[in-house]
C-alpha cells in the first residue's frame, strides 16, 4: 500500500494522458537546448573558467548579496553588464526564473497594471501572482488589441502600466513588434519589460538582444538569461538604476536567495566580452539558422519561420510523443512539449537550433522528421 495514494493516482492518470514527465539522459543530436552558439561545452568558456580559478574567484557565495555573498565579480559583471546592454544598472540573478519572480512581484504597485503577452514565461505569471498589480492579457503579439487595453484600463484608473512581452517566444519561436510595443510604452508612459532570453547573445547588436536600440530608453526594463545563448547560468535584469535599486531592496527571490556563484559571474563577463569583441558566434548562428529553415520548408513544408526555435505542431499529446521518440531513436535529441506548457491541442515538437549541430546533421535531422512524420499521420 503506498504512502501517497493521491500522488500516485494523480501520476498514473498523467501517464494515461501522455503527459508524465521523466528526466532523460543527454543522448543524441542536440536540437533540444538552448545552446543557441554552442558556448556551454566550449574551449572559451573552459578557458575563462580555469582563469577565474587561477586568480582566486570563489566557487560559492556563501551567502545572500546583502550579506557577505556579495563579490567582486558579481559587481563586475553587473558594471559591465550595463555597459554591454546600454542600461543605467544591472542586476545579477540566479537564474530567469528568480529574475522574473522579482520583477513582477515587486515592481508594479497596487495601482498599476501588468498587461501581459498570452504566452509569456510560466515565470513572469508566478511572479504577477505574488504581486499586487492588476493583471490583464492581450492576444499574442497583438500590438492593437494591447493598445485597446490601456485605453480601456485608463478610463477608470492612473496608475502606471507595465507590458510584458518575449523578444523570442520561447515555443513558437516567433519574434515580437519590439518597436512598436516600445513606441506604446513611450506614448503611454508604461514600462516594457521585455524578456530577451532567447534572444540574447543571437540577435540584435553584438547578440545584446532585439531592445538593445532603445536601452536609454528609463521606460525599458530587459531580462537577459545566461544559460541559453550566453552558455552559463544566471540572469541579468537591466535598466534604470533606481528600478534595480528597488528590487534589491524589495525583491524576495533577490534578497533570501543565496548569491549566484562568483566563479559563474566571472564566466558571463567572458562571454559576454566575447560577443562585444566579435560577431563570430552570432554570424555562425545566423547561417545555421537560415538553412535550417531552408531545410525545414523544403523537406517538411514549414514556412514562415523566424528563428531558430522551430515549431512543429501535432496537436494530440500522445501522438507528439510518440513522434519524439522516434526522433530520438534516430539519433535526433528533440523533446516532445505538452500543455500545460503550451495551448490545449497544440503539443509540439520543439526543434532548436543550436551551436552543436552542423548543416548535413540539419538536413538529415528534418528529412528523418519528414519520413516518420507522414509515417506517424
Amino acid at each position: 500500500m503506498s504512502a501517497f495514494p493521491r500522488h500516485d493516482d494523480a501520476l498514473a492518470l498523467l501517464k494515461q494522458r501522455a503527459r508524465y514527465r521523466s528526466l532523460m539522459p543527454r543522448a543524441g543530436h542536440d536540437f533540444a537546448s538552448n545552446d543557441y552558439l554552442g558556448l556551454a561545452n566550449s574551449d572559451l568558456l573552459r578557458t575563462a573558467a580555469s582563469a577565474a580559478l587561477a586568480r582566486g574567484v570563489p566557487v560559492g557565495a556563501s551567502g545572500s548579496r546583502l550579506l557577505r555573498g556579495n563579490q567582486d565579480e558579481h559587481s563586475l559583471l553587473e558594471t559591465e553588464a550595463a555597459q554591454h546592454f546600454g542600461t543605467e544598472a544591472a542586476l545579477f540573478m540566479g537564474g530567469g526564473f528568480q529574475a522574473n519572480m522579482a520583477i513582477f512581484s515587486a515592481l508594479p504597485g497596487n495601482d498599476d497594471l501588468v498587461l501581459y503577452d498570452a504566452l509569456v514565461h510560466a515565470s513572469a505569471h508566478d511572479g504577477m501572482r505574488l504581486g499586487r498589480a492588476q493583471l490583464q492579457s492581450f492576444a499574442h503579439n497583438d500590438l492593437a488589441a494591447a493598445e485597446r487595453a490601456i485605453l480601456d484600463w485608463q478610463q477608470t484608473n492612473t496608475g502606471r502600466i507595465w507590458i510584458a512581452i518575449e523578444t523570442v517566444y520561447s515555443m513558437d519561436g516567433d519574434l515580437a513588434d519590439v518597436d512598436g510595443f516600445m513606441a506604446l510604452a513611450l506614448k503611454y508612459n508604461a514600462v516594457l519589460v521585455a524578456d530577451e532570453a532567447h534572444a540574447s547573445g543571437v540577435f540584435g547588436h553584438h547578440g545584446f538582444g532585439l531592445t538593445h536600440k532603445h536601452a536609454h530608453h528609463p521606460n525599458l526594463l530587459s531580462l537577459h538569461t545566461c544559460g541559453k545563448g550566453l552558455g552559463v547560468s544566471g540572469a541579468l535584469i537591466c535598466g534604470a538604476a533606481s528600478l534595480i535599486e528597488t528590487l534589491i531592496n524589495k525583491a524576495r527571490s533577490f534578497i533570501y536567495a543565496t548569491a549566484p556563484s562568483p566563479l559563474n559571474a566571472a564566466i558571463v563577463r567572458s562571454a559576454l566580452a566575447h560577443l562585444a569583441e566579435s560577431t563570430d558566434l552570432q554570424s555562425r548562428a545566423h547561417d545555421r539558422i537560415a538553412h535550417a529553415h531552408t531545410e525545414a520548408a523544403r523537406l517538411c513544408g514549414l514556412t514562415e519561420l523566424q528563428s531558430q526555435i522551430i515549431p512543429v505542431i501535432i496537436g494530440k499529446d500522445a501522438p507528439t510523443m510518440d513522434l519524439a521518440a522516434a526522433m530520438q531513436s534516430t539519433g535526433h535529441d528533440i523533446r516532445g512539449i505538452r500543455p500545460p506548457t503550451v495551448p490545449r491541442n497544440t503539443s509540439r515538437l520543439r526543434i532548436s537550433i543550436t551551436g552543436n549541430v552542423s548543416h548535413p546533421i540539419i538536413t538529415q535531422m528534418f528529412t528523418d522528421l519528414a519520413r516518420l512524420k507522414d509515417a506517424n499521420s
